[in-house]
């Protein structure tokens, strides 16, 4: 891997299930998370994905490129749009640094509202 590099985009479909089962999976039982009527309360339009299933999503989108040896070292992301049902988020990766073993990757999730994610993976990719 080079200084440079892109990593090839991953579509995922933003389903009310994907939503809900990442909120139950990461124990986040805010009802943003799985009940539309209650998220349109708080002025929501509906329920929304939590940063919990965010952060999973972005670690699958590195190691399914990076290979199932990779370790993520450093996971440091922030939020933006929301991602709602219906939606499809977007990963793409850039490479901005390589040090011996250790791999470091810009990482962004977009979706039709704008970004939902931005931030960087690194990892150790073993020789």
């Amino acid at each position: 891997m080079n200084v440079g590099d892109t990593l090839p985009p991953l579509e995922i479909p933003v389903t009310r299930t994907l939503i809900v089962a990442g909120a139950i999976a990461s124990r986040d039982y805010q009802d943003v998370h799985h009940d539309a009527a209650l998220a349109r309360e708080k002025g929501s339009p509906d329920i929304f994905m939590n940063i919990l299933t965010t952060n999973g999503l972005v670690g699958r989108y590195i190691t399914d490129h990076l290979g199932p040896r990779a370790v993520l070292r450093k996971v440091a992301i922030r939020l933006g749009a929301p991602n709602y049902p219906g939606d499809t988020m977007t990963l793409t990766g850039t490479v901005t640094a390589v040090l011996g073993h250790t791999v470091e990757i810009r990482v962004v999730g977009a979706n039709r509202i704008g970004h939902h994610v931005t931030g960087t993976v690194t990892a150790e990719v073993p020789a």
